[in-house]
């Protein structure tokens, strides 16, 4: 029998299910507040209208989906072929018609769902590939998830900010990216520190906190994310030991 509950009892894992299904809602709020001819304007992302980003975010539940059906299965189902079939699925995708086009959202959206919702304790813990090649536990599915219906409901560009995103997620993100830095080696002389209390009421500090000639980027927590992401420098300062500089330099890659 089909399970109408989720399947998995752990309690962090039920709690992050929850963020991913909360971003997929407010994803598509935000999507269904845009008319069919605003699907046609510029996104946030160079290079991309916003069909571009509903198309990416709709094949990207049906890739995450496939390796949940790895782990529940055995059977190896990579997200991609590689990351050209990738892009030019993206690409066919934003010319569907725009009922096509969210249809693609709602059904994988929810076919994903329905793939954790089944998945058994068991196989939690087996482990998956992703197209950058990490292998990674069938757990980390539902982060990789959560932080694309985010960001990419900010990158429709109706209005959505880094503001409406979780702090939990936004201090997660934040990781994830000064960790990806640290690993390649582009964080050097790099210091963030946030401001304010989105997070256990205290201020974090990310970087490198030896260097005495280092940039240090100051903001509270949902506008240093957004520096960190590429999607903007608004309500974040730079400075480069105790000299303001007049422009925020752009922060490194991260994926």
């Amino acid at each position: 029998m089909v399970a109408r509950t989720d399947l998995a009892t752990d309690r962090r894992l039920q709690e992050e299910l929850l963020q991913a299904r909360r971003g997929t809602a407010f994803f598509a709020r935000k999507l269904s507040e845009l008319t069919d001819d605003e699907l046609d304007g510029g996104s946030l992302l160079p290079g991309w209208t916003r069909r571009h980003v509903v198309a990416h975010v709709g094949y990207n539940a049906r890739a995450i989906a496939r390796l949940v059906e790895w782990a529940a299965t055995g059977v190896e189902t990579p997200m991609y072929p590689s990351t050209e079939v990738r892009d030019h699925e993206i690409n066919f995708g934003a010319t569907l018609s725009p009922i096509a086009l969210r249809n693609l959202f709602d059904h994988s959206a929810v076919h994903l769902s329905v793939e954790w919702r089944d998945l058994p304790d068991r196989d939690w813990a087996n482990e998956v590939k992703t197209v950058q090649g990490r292998t990674v536990p069938a757990s980390e599915t539902v982060w990789m998830r959560t932080r694309e219906v985010w960001i990419h409901a900010v990158d429709l560009g109706n209005g959505a900010t880094f503001g409406d995103i979780p702090a939990p997620v936004l201090e997660r993100l934040l990781r994830d990216i000064t960790g990806a830095w640290k690993t390649r080696g582009t964080d050097a002389g790099l210091l963030i520190k946030v401001t304010g209390t989105e997070v256990a009421g205290t201020d974090l500090t990310f970087g490198d906190t030896s260097a005495t000639d280092r940039t240090i980027i100051t903001g509270t927590l949902p506008a240093v994310v957004e520096w960190a992401t590429g999607r903007g420098t608004t309500g974040v300062t730079a400075a480069r030991g105790n000299e303001g500089l007049t422009n925020v330099p752009a922060a490194p890659k991260w994926i």
